[in-house]
């Protein structure tokens, strides 16, 4: 498949987990199940909502696993690294939405076209809500609002996205859910991890609650990362469990501050 065909898709699974982490599974956590029932009934109501909160805690693995779920042919993606204009706002929409032929090169025209292309039913995904500029959302909104248009707009975003949101009266009025996305508790966490990797499996519950406590803190971004450094020492050692000495070996990899000058 061609980087113009997937452009606008919803990754595949194994996109969902840090590095691609080999035998990883998409788990039920609570977070993941308040993010589809927020979903589902936005996309009835025809609704925006916004998923946000800090790196690492799994949003957007929790959007599009549900998406995968409730809405997997009428889902199109845009992301933003930087801050975009309206103009390229316009061109991200106009290949997320797969539609044909050149961009119009006129604002008026390129705007008929993709209100024409919306009012079939659509769910729009913008991650990295908060690089949008106050233009970019009151384009969203002008599209949203267009009483022929049949479309569910979901913002995610870490550091910043809800009071971007927040900051703009029009648009934060006509946001259905906000959902918070925080660490999960050390009773989750136990529940969660065995079933989220086979290493975790069989593991010493107390383990598991050591490694949360010292190091992944509820962060799924951080478990993964832990995860891939200890099948790396599983495979090295010829181990076939994980234990506390090689645990503390996968703490070696990690960040550390940097020693006192």
């Amino acid at each position: 498949m061609s980087t113009a065909t997937r452009k606008g898709r919803l990754p595949g699974e194994r996109e969902d987990h840090y590095m691609r982490l080999k035998g990883a599974q998409i788990v039920g956590t609570r977070t993941l199940l308040a993010v589809r029932e927020d979903i589902r009934a936005a996309i009835d109501a025809r609704a925006m909502i916004c998923v946000h909160g800090t790196a690492g805690h799994g949003k957007s693995l929790a959007v599009n696993a549900s998406l995968r779920e409730l809405a997997p042919t009428t889902t199109h993606r845009v992301v933003f690294r930087a801050r975009p204009s309206t103009r390229d706002l316009r061109h991200e929409l106009f290949h997320a939405l797969g539609l044909p032929g050149r961009p119009p090169s006129h604002a008026i025209e390129f705007d008929r076209m993709l209100r024409g292309a919306l009012e079939e039913r659509r769910v729009l995904v913008c991650d990295e809500a908060q690089w949008l500029s106050k233009l970019c959302f009151e384009y969203l909104r002008y599209l949203w609002d267009d009483t022929d248009t049949d479309l569910t707009i979901v913002f995610t975003g870490g550091n910043g996205c809800f009071e971007m949101l927040q900051s703009e009266p029009m648009l934060e009025s006509r946001v259905y859910a906000w959902q918070e996305i925080g660490p999960m508790p050390l009773d989750e966490v136990l529940a969660v991890i065995p079933a989220f990797h086979p290493i975790w499996a069989e593991a010493d519950p107390d383990l598991i609650a050591t490694c949360d406590r010292e190091a992944a803190h509820g962060n799924f971004r951080a478990w993964a990362k832990i995860t891939h450094h200890l099948t790396t020492g599983l495979d090295a050692t010829d181990r076939t469990r994980v234990d506390e000495e090689l645990l503390r070996w996968a703490y070696s990899k990690l960040t550390r501050r940097a020693p006192a000058r």
